[in-house]
């Protein structure tokens, strides 16, 4: 038995915050039920292709194990069908923008009408206040979260992370939010809003910003690389590659030279004494202007750079070995090509390999969350309403005559036979 078997999901996401929670609570085994526009669906099958006229990887890999039902929410059957799928439902997920589902008709107060118990999780992109009604995306999150204007060097513009903090980020605080509020129906009996807002979910990730924020009226943050002859204004800078916690670190260059042949390595307190055996310079060891925290943080980059002489001598793999067999804590600068061929990921399903019907095979990110009781099976995601007629008849148990006319009328658009996997 899955963790979240039993539990049925309404799907009104798209995109990339939704569909990131949806996914998630799928993997867990929850029975998702993702409802797309006939002959359109999620903008993302079409977005960023790398094959023609299949679906995207962009949509593949956030719409796993899930079913598709296609569904015109315009046409007075469609309305009466999603009405009916309200009611069959523990949860609905939607990310549209603020107010679209009101005007579908299936306001807060139309969904308790129909369903007491349902959940309803909303990804927006701000909380209440002067921005709540403005659209956002992973970017706009990211720059209104805190965490653009931490990130980049000194002398940088602002910068924008790779991993996508604002969409996915805060699809898994929805998703949190979700499970939180099922377990307590099992008390209350009632259905709850969830509600996740994107600037909320980047600055919560970036806290440590904000604790160095108030740091900032006690004096220079001195594990900054502008102390100690930099300038420090009343708003916390970007750090480069500092670290964001006690303990300074960076990100060295190894042998190799490519973009990516750097590993980031931290001095602890017990490390000095390591590194400085593996650099040849024992002599500095015990040397007072070196040997304590306090007599290296004022040259950090001279630090760094007695490492970085010694770890260009060796690629990042051979300095990873030696460093972690003398405890001390580092990791190489990974690129994209060498996670999606590390044998070890693909043993715990980090990454999965997926068959699909009509674009093939292909890589996807897998459950990050490991249950033991619950394993994850990463299933291939749906074709565009592929799922239509299934879940209008076992799920709704709408009849065969019923289901004719709901054809008949265009509700669901034009459904078209489902293709096997080779």
């Amino acid at each position: 038995m899955k963790a979240l078997e039993g539990v049925r999901i309404l799907d009104f996401t798209h995109v990339q915050s939704g569909p990131t929670c949806t996914q998630l609570m799928a993997w867990f085994g929850a029975e998702v039920i993702k409802v797309e526009r006939p002959g359109i669906g999620d903008i993302t099958r079409g977005q960023l292709r790398d094959l023609p006229d299949v679906d995207s990887l962009y949509f593949t890999m956030l719409n796993a194990n899930k079913k598709s039902i296609t569904l015109d929410t315009k046409n007075e059957d469609g309305k009466r069908i999603l009405e009916r799928l309200v009611k069959s439902c523990d949860v609905l997920v939607e990310n549209f923008a603020p107010g679209a589902l009101d005007r579908m008709g299936f306001s807060w107060e139309r969904i308790q009408e129909l369903n007491p118990r349902m959940i309803y999780a909303s990804v927006k992109g701000f909380g209440p206040g002067p921005y709540e009604d403005c659209k956002v995306y992973e970017n706009v999150a990211q720059c209104t979260g805190g965490s653009a204007s931490t990130t980049g060097f000194e002398d940088g513009p602002p910068l924008v992370t790779g991993a996508q903090i604002g969409d996915s980020g805060t699809g898994l605080n929805l998703a949190l939010g979700i499970v939180t509020a099922l377990f307590q129906r099992e008390r209350s009996g009632r259905g709850q809003r969830v509600q996740a807002a994107m600037q909320d979910g980047v600055l919560n990730l970036a806290r440590v910003k904000l604790r160095d924020q108030q740091r900032l009226q006690h004096g220079p943050l001195k594990e900054y690389p502008q102390y100690p002859d930099g300038v420090f204004t009343d708003e916390c800078p970007r750090a480069g590659n500092a670290s964001g916690g006690g303990q300074p670190g960076w990100a060295v260059k190894t042998k190799g030279g490519g973009p990516n042949d750097y590993i980031y390595a931290i001095i602890q307190p017990p490390g000095w004494a390591e590194y400085m055996k593996l650099c040849g310079r024992e002599d500095l060891i015990d040397d007072p202007d070196w040997a304590t925290p306090e007599a290296r943080l004022h040259k950090l980059d001279k630090c760094f750079g007695i490492i970085e002489k010694w770890t260009m001598t060796k690629n990042k793999f051979e300095v990873m070995d030696i460093l972690n067999k003398v405890n001390i804590p580092c990791g190489p600068i990974l690129s994209m090509k060498e996670l999606a061929a590390e044998p070890s990921l693909r043993a715990t399903g980090t990454i999965v390999e997926v068959d699909h019907p009509t674009r093939g095979k292909y890589l996807t990110v897998g459950n990050p969350i490991k249950l033991s009781d619950s394993p994850t099976e990463v299933a291939r995601s749906p074709l565009l309403g592929e799922h239509t007629l299934e879940i209008l008849s076992d799920v709704l148990a709408y009849s065969e005559e019923e289901i004719k006319s709901i054809r008949q009328s265009g509700a669901v658009g034009k459904i078209a036979e489902p293709v096997a996997a080779e």
